[in-house]
């Protein structure tokens, strides 16, 4: 095992050498590629805002839900659209109401408003690709190459496309160690759409494997603070109408809209047993992931709590806060693999995925490809099939089951995967950085 492990080590340094090489002949770096990629995609982000029409979906149901918010409604039971009641936290009114007032309410405008939108999110990316140095070179060009993405942003104007640059900026800042700025961003981007929740769980497996305990605590009251200060005018009005609107986690989809499980009977898709037994398959794979993969290195999930639970048994309240609240410093690549693949397992167990979602997924699978042993060939086989599947309209049941077994492939790489080391210390090209 040592031995194969040393020849894929040399095997993995051969190859980013040779990148390296072909990288010098072009006289290019990583950074310059990604840069050269958002020049690139913002010429193409252009020519589709001026040459292909518009779809409208939901654009007027957010207008007319903000301008009920503008006129000084605060019962969320009364802020509607033509596409039903307003379900998404107060952060949503506020960005939308700042996109009207810009924007006039016009959808022009608007989508030239979200194409730098569309470009800051994917300059954040490129900044997290560069950091975790994970992908070769001339992957970075797939992140640039899905119709369906383009469309999400520049053509249907979803909230997803703001709740997610949110995301992806606090990840950013996450990789740098600044906790407790990335947990106030992460907030703001679940007060946008809930859907950012899914990377919840790894998000604080993280914070206990990065932080001490009360700086955990304090990062966490700094995120619910944020929540509670952009849900104020509603909570202190009608918090029930708001809580129960906005944070609904019980909602059903339509059959026909989804893109994953389109080969269950809609029966059993709207069930609540069908529900039920995928979450329950959710929590075991962030268990079984929890313990045998992201806690290896520590001896496993329980060892690693019952440390946590240790260092503060041995430690009272005023030796906490006299300490330094950070502990061992993660690697980029720890903090990435965990957070991506956290919200992977979300996605593969999710009961229905319309097609705004790809957007809370689509940016990581480059990355979760190459965290998997399989062969580069595969891996855009792979990649080229999902958006295979996204692009089918309307999706049907062959899609559909594709879709989830290109998944299930994707998480199996994954969980066959070698272990990054978690901790710059104990990652020899930490020190490489920066």
């Amino acid at each position: 095992m040592a031995n194969r492990r040393v020849v894929a080590c040399k095997d993995s340094g051969s190859q980013r050498s040779d990148s390296m090489a072909v990288l010098k002949c072009f006289g290019l770096s990583k950074p310059a590629m990604a840069a050269v990629l958002l020049v690139l995609d913002t010429l193409l982000t252009s020519l589709v805002i001026a040459y292909v029409p518009y779809t409208k979906i939901d654009w007027d149901a957010y207008m007319s839900q903000v301008s009920g918010f503008l006129a000084g409604e605060r019962n969320y039971e009364n802020l509607k659209g033509d596409t039903g009641p307003l379900v998404y936290p107060a952060g949503f009114l506020y960005v939308y109401s700042a996109i009207q007032y810009i924007t006039g309410g016009n959808v022009f405008p608007a989508q030239v408003l979200f194409g730098a939108l569309y470009i800051v999110n994917l300059g954040l990316v490129f900044l997290i690709y560069v950091k975790t140095d994970v992908l070769p070179w001339w992957a970075f060009c797939l992140l640039c190459l899905s119709k369906r993405i383009h469309s999400i942003f520049v053509l249907r104007l979803f909230n997803d496309c703001f709740a997610m640059t949110f995301l992806h900026a606090a990840l950013a800042l996450i990789l740098y160690q600044r906790w407790h700025l990335g947990l106030i961003v992460f907030s703001g981007a679940v007060s946008i759409k809930m859907n950012v929740l899914l990377y919840a769980p790894v998000l604080l497996l993280l914070l206990l494997k990065g932080m001490h305990v009360i700086g955990v605590v304090t990062a966490l009251f700094s995120a619910a603070l944020v929540q509670i200060a952009l849900g104020l005018p509603f909570l202190l009005s009608h918090p029930l109408e708001y809580v129960s609107r906005a944070f609904n986690l019980g909602r059903v989809f339509i059959h026909f809209w989804s893109v994953n499980f389109k080969f269950i009977r809609e029966d059993i898709f709207v069930s609540k047993e069908f529900a039920v037994t995928l979450l329950a398959v959710h929590l075991m794979f962030l268990a079984l992931f929890a313990h045998f993969r992201w806690c290896k290195h520590e001896g496993g999930l329980f060892q690693f709590l019952l440390s946590k639970i240790l260092e503060l048994k041995h430690r009272n309240i005023f030796q906490a806060f006299l300490c330094d609240l950070s502990s061992r410093v993660l690697s980029k690549q720890h903090i990435a693999t965990l957070m991506f693949t956290g919200n992977f397992i979300g996605i593969v167990c999710a009961r229905s995925l319309h097609y705004q979602f790809y957007s809370w997924y689509f940016y990581s699978l480059p990355f979760l490809l190459w965290k998997t042993p399989f062969p580069s060939y595969i891996r855009l086989m792979l990649f080229a099939g999902v958006e295979l599947c996204w692009n089918v309209y309307p999706s049907n049941a062959y899609s559909s089951l594709l879709l989830l077994t290109i998944h299930l492939a994707i998480l199996c790489g994954l969980w066959i995967a070698p272990c990054e080391p978690p901790y710059q210390d104990t990652d020899p090209s930490a020190a490489k950085e920066d």
